[in-house]
């Protein structure tokens, strides 16, 4: 489901507080005004550098208002007889420390309902203050698909040679996947100026540049094959059968957890996987996860774990995965709850997850981790 029908189902429920998450507030916006032109509702947008916007409206000093408080409060003015009318406002979780900006929220919303007014709200991440939660339905904006991706591929590689086609052409997508529009057109743009064509290991060094910004997860690019490593054939083999095998919604793999001593191949063996398979590494640190502020861990976590579905099909490699979580059975007492938290949101993901994401979690003493983590289901080996 695309944001223009998601957005346009809660507007027909009357959900008169929505917050857009996405790292693209223009793309989204303009499937907003295509939405609104469609369906002839009215349109407004503000953002702190050009003020309000008022589809259909010259511009002027009493609708250029660059006061965040000032452009919830001209929400009333959408109001009419027929049809909705919805206000923009691109970045505002940046203005929500303030009570007189979040009381004119509630009014606005509340009044939304009678007026057929809606507030939308373009940020790249949820952080609404607790007067606001109840208020509020959170959609997701999604990174571009395989379509959309080669889309713009074929526009940026317009010239005969530039675009590969067949299994090239997959592999670059495969590259490409997790990048959002922006990315993807600076990506395509630097392989052509590098290789003079679409080339998936120009990609594979833009994402490895995207990720440190995070620092949540890096992405392993080394050379290992399984020649390089002896013994362990039949891990070796499940693996590879595992991951060349066509999988299904129903039946796809899910990973294994590795338990041996230090220095026997378990960390090497995940390395030299993501070569033989042609997937990507994507190295998960336990600690890097844990955050000094209310709160933070949880929502780091979540955005690891996002990163590695927006990746996908890849590897996930968490390395001694024993010593991130020996402190959950005493969490209550040491952290608040912190490690608790981080390990069921980790459990609820393996068990329910449906991205090509194969997991790969080494440990040492098994003895350190939870036994709920070792249950049927959560790995395949």
């Amino acid at each position: 489901m695309t944001l223009a029908e998601e957005l346009a189902e809660y507007v027909r429920a009357c959900f008169s507080g929505l917050w857009i998450e996405t790292h693209e507030p223009d793309e989204a916006l303009a499937e907003i005004g295509g939405l609104c032109r469609a369906e002839a509702w009215r349109l407004a947008a503000w953002n702190l550098e050009t003020g309000l916007r008022v589809t259909g409206h010259a511009a002027d000093d009493t609708l250029a208002a660059h006061d965040p408080l000032a452009a919830v409060r001209a929400a009333e003015r959408l109001a009419a007889p027929e049809g909705a009318g919805l206000l923009v406002l691109e970045n505002f979780h940046r203005f929500l420390g303030s009570a007189e900006i979040v009381q004119a929220l509630v009014r606005q919303i509340q009044l939304g309902k009678q007026q057929r007014t809606f507030v939308l709200i373009l940020a790249p991440l949820v952080d609404l203050p607790p007067e606001l939660e109840k208020l509020f339905v959170v959609v997701e904006h999604r990174l571009p698909g395989r379509e959309q991706l080669q889309q713009i591929a074929q526009e940026i590689a317009s010239q005969e040679g530039e675009l590969p086609t067949g299994l090239e052409l997959e592999a670059v997508l495969d590259a490409a996947a997790g990048l959002t529009r922006y990315e993807a057109e600076g990506a395509f743009s630097l392989s052509l100026v590098r290789e003079g064509r679409l080339a998936p290991s120009v990609l594979w060094s833009v994402k490895s540049q995207q990720l440190k910004k995070t620092s949540l997860v890096s992405l392993h690019a080394g050379t290992e094959r399984f020649d390089d490593l002896g013994g362990l054939e039949a891990l070796k083999a499940f693996c590879l059968r595992a991951l060349r095998r066509p999988g299904s919604a129903v039946c796809r793999p899910r990973g294994v957890l590795l338990l041996s001593p230090p220095g026997c191949g378990k960390s090497a063996l995940c390395k030299a996987l993501g070569s033989e398979v042609n997937r990507p590494t994507l190295r998960l640190d336990v600690g890097a996860l844990m955050g000094s502020l209310v709160g933070e861990t949880e929502r780091n976590v979540r955005r690891a774990l996002a990163i590695a579905e927006a990746m996908a099909p890849c590897i996930l490699f968490v390395d001694e995965i024993d010593k991130g979580l020996s402190g959950v059975a005493g969490s209550g007492q040491t952290d608040s709850g912190v490690s608790a938290r981080l390990f069921g949101t980790l459990l609820t993901w393996l068990s329910d997850h449906q991205s090509d994401v194969f997991v790969v979690a080494t440990a040492n003493d098994v003895t350190r981790l939870p036994p709920e983590f070792t249950r049927a289901e959560r790995f395949d080996g």
